[in-house]
């Protein structure tokens, strides 16, 4: 199993970040991050192929959490 992330890259002014972050999740890994597998240009739309990770985006769960600044230390630690 694997996620895909399409991204538009019409609406990016700055493509070249795109392409940067690419470059560093190619070159990390780590089995704390979710690691990226392969990118493919379809039309005007960058899909990411990225390892699947169950239980959402972390934007989606911390909207929903509140977490103590000691439970962020431990988190960013890891």
């Amino acid at each position: 199993q694997v996620a895909l992330k399409k991204m538009p890259l019409r609406k990016r002014s700055r493509k070249e970040l795109v392409v940067n972050e690419i470059q560093i999740m190619k070159e990390n890994r780590h089995p704390n991050i979710v690691n990226y597998i392969d990118s493919y240009l379809v039309d005007e739309d960058l899909w990411l192929v990225m390892e699947y990770v169950d239980g959402g985006t972390l934007t989606s769960i911390l909207v929903r959490v509140f977490l103590e600044e000691r439970m962020i230390a431990a988190i960013s630690r890891e």
